[in-house]
């Protein structure tokens, strides 16, 4: 499926998650704490894609699925004009 979005020229990036490094929490004052934010508990990995409408990002998402044989969680980047 990633070559798909690739040919397609969709793709931007993607990756798994490291899972044998532990996650910290960076706190507002910079302090370190061995755990994860509340509510974030991230397994396997991710993949970008730049779509031009949600129901495209709608699309892909379920292609993805079916490819990977697991659901999927669809979010929306802001885009930051100072990156």
């Amino acid at each position: 499926m990633i070559e798909e979005a690739k040919a397609a020229g969709v793709y931007v990036f993607g990756g798994g998650i490291n899972e044998s490094v532990e996650a910290v929490l960076v706190a507002a004052d910079g302090t370190l704490k061995p755990e994860i934010y509340p509510g974030s508990d991230l397994d396997g990995g991710f993949t970008v894609l730049e779509l031009p409408t949600r129901r495209d990002a709608e699309e892909w998402a379920r292609r993805i699925a079916v490819a990977c044989r697991c659901a999927q969680e669809l979010r929306e980047f802001m885009y930051d004009p100072a990156s």
